[in-house]
């Protein structure tokens, strides 16, 4: 799976993507492949399957790689990052569940791999947050770390650290899923850190946006602190949420175009968030 899908610190390298693996995983299970199947895939036997010549190339190009692999996963454990695939029992089940075998075929990560299965809350916003608004993000990650919920964020300036910072200053945990790479951010005590497909990848928009939807589904519940309608990936993964059902999305009701879009989109209204434990949807402004 490491093989196929990351590109182990090659620029030039073209892994599959999530929809491809699965592909291939069907159709080597059509097959009645046994034992370790992918050592037995040659050029014939994928022609013979019926795979495409350039994707054939493409996958046995990729196998091809084992002193590359072992060269990469030694530099991983100098760093303390350990790869995850979505075959291991520790791969957070909430993706897997929620993305079935679309969710990231391999995870890279720093840190405690438990909190996955932490009763988890995510929290997402802009930027540049308004007083008020901080002070909401704030609230949650304060409230995270008192009520038990592990708090899940991208660890962006603006919502995310502040809400990460609350979280952790009052003995919290959290599961951060950054934009950028992963071997930039030192490892933190109570702080799980995750990327999709390697560790060394830089940021992209491409890759912040599906970060966005992971956040999303390691939560079992989404508060967004602020956001701008139609701009920025606050709002887009909220709406994908809410198009998906992700999670629970829960916006905080000040009164902005952002929190209006949100809540005629379906997302529950929350003005004063007293608990996280009470949150329950359709209970608009009572909180």
């Amino acid at each position: 799976m490491l093989l196929l899908c990351c590109a182990l610190g090659d620029p030039h390298a073209q892994p599959l993507t999530a929809a491809q693996f699965r592909d291939l995983g069907r159709l080597i299970r059509s097959r009645g492949l046994s034992g370790d199947p992918l050592s037995q895939l040659t050029a014939a036997r994928l022609r013979a399957f019926g795979v495409a010549p350039t994707l054939a190339d493409q996958i046995l190009r990729l196998l091809d790689r084992q002193a590359r692999l072992s060269a990469y996963l030694r530099t991983a454990a100098d760093r303390g990052i350990y790869p995850l695939t979505r075959l291991n029992a520790a791969y957070p089940a909430r993706l897997r569940a929620k993305a079935g075998f679309l969710s990231p075929p391999v995870l890279f990560c720093r840190g405690d791999s438990a909190l996955f299965a932490k009763p988890s809350i995510a929290v997402v916003g802009s930027r540049r947050l308004r007083p008020e608004n901080a002070a909401f993000a704030r609230q949650a990650g304060t409230l995270a770390a008192q009520e038990g919920f592990t708090l899940v964020s991208g660890g962006a300036v603006g919502a995310d650290q502040e809400a990460q910072s609350a979280c952790l200053a009052h003995g919290g945990n959290a599961v951060i899923f950054p934009a950028d790479a992963l071997s930039s951010h030192p490892a933190l005590e109570h702080v799980l850190y995750c990327s999709a497909g390697g560790y060394e990848y830089g940021f992209s928009t491409r890759r912040a946006l599906a970060r966005n939807g992971f956040i999303h589904m390691q939560g079992d519940r989404t508060l967004v602190a602020q956001c701008t309608p139609e701009m920025g990936g606050s709002w887009a993964g909220s709406v994908e949420n809410l198009r998906h059902g992700y999670s629970e999305l829960f916006v905080f009701d000040d009164g902005s175009p952002g929190a209006r879009a949100l809540m005629a989109r379906g997302a529950t209204g929350v003005s004063r968030l007293e608990s996280i434990n009470a949150l329950s949807p359709g209970q608009l402004r009572l909180l």
